[in-house]
């Protein structure tokens, strides 16, 4: 996590901040939503709930890598994605309503060659109809690898 998200964050604690999720969430809740899916394949792990954000890891091998060894642009986007899809279907009640992926951009800092990735989704606008999310992705020294924003539209369920 960067420092300005670690800073935000405690800032958030220290105003008392009530929590975005739609209902209270836990990580143990989230397990058994990814099986045959980008995510397991790609061994990306949900590791922590704040009260606006979601954080997850994941590894940077050759499952990741791109053709020189390095992780792939694609691979942090995969990461970004989820983090915010999963972020945003927690804001909302599901039993009304659904999100999917309008847009992503991203742009890639810093390369980095193995170890762990770890991406923080916040929310820059959460509204009736969409969302956006920030996510940034840091490596193991903490080091701002990639920046990735992420619109969501927010849909009913059909009836």
């Amino acid at each position: 996590m960067s420092r300005r998200s670690e800073l935000l964050s405690e800032f958030c604690v220290r105003l008392g901040m009530k929590s975005i999720w739609f209902r209270p969430v836990q990580l143990e809740d989230l397990e058994d939503h990814h099986p045959n899916t980008m995510m397991e394949h790609l061994d990306i792990r949900l590791t922590e709930i704040g009260p606006d954000y979601l954080r997850g890891t994941m590894p940077v091998d050759k499952r990741t890598h791109q053709p020189f060894g390095l992780l792939h642009g694609g691979a942090s986007l995969v990461l970004a994605e989820t983090l915010g899809s999963m972020a945003s279907t927690m804001v909302i009640n599901i039993d009304k309503q659904f999100c999917v992926g309008q847009e992503i951009n991203a742009n890639h800092l810093r390369s980095v060659r193995s170890g762990l990735v770890t991406g923080t989704a916040r929310p820059y606008y959460l509204g009736k109809t969409s969302h956006v999310w920030g996510i940034e992705i840091c490596n193991d020294k903490d080091q701002l690898v990639c920046v990735s924003r992420l619109t969501m539209a927010v849909r009913d369920n059909p009836q």
